[in-house]
């Protein structure tokens, strides 16, 4: 036979429930509504901003960027992470307008790392040139002061 009291089941699912309640309501206001609780919880009974600190962290709502933006309609593109607006013809042309802007970049980087190449493949090239006129002339024009000695010590 059943000894429990139907008040003791219902308190512990009260607690639960309530517990429940608590989070639902601080998940709709973000993320300032948890550190708010937290800091709250650590003034006035220690364990419990700590037992707040530590759920934050496992649960990952400390570090989740979604809920303090209140809107968890988002979408990914290309590794990227924006909001819809809830209209596809303007969501499309956002996506295009994003993907076509990336592509410019890609090709604007290539373009200066090509640039930089041809320029310092530019100066390599002069550099070379000077080293090996300056060798030439070397080799061709004697020195003054070997002629002027006669070659003698």
């Amino acid at each position: 036979m059943n000894t429990a009291s139907p008040n003791a089941r219902t308190t512990s699912g009260g607690i639960l429930y309530w517990l429940r309640r608590v989070e639902a309501w601080l998940d709709d206001r973000g993320k300032a509504a948890w550190i708010a609780a937290m800091v709250l919880g650590f003034i006035f009974v220690w364990p419990v901003g700590l037992a707040l600190l530590g759920y934050m962290i496992w649960s990952k709502r400390m570090f989740n960027r979604s809920s303090s933006c209140g809107n968890r309609y988002t979408r990914h593109d290309r590794g990227r992470a924006y909001n819809t607006s809830g209209n596809s013809a303007f969501d499309a042309h956002k996506s295009d307008t994003l993907r076509r802007l990336e592509d410019e970049q890609l090709a604007f980087e290539s373009f200066l790392q090509r640039l930089r190449e041809a320029k310092d493949k530019s100066e390599f090239d002069t550099f070379m040139e000077d080293r090996a006129r300056a060798n030439r002339d070397a080799v061709t024009t004697p020195s003054t002061d070997d002629s002027q000695r006669g070659g003698q010590y």
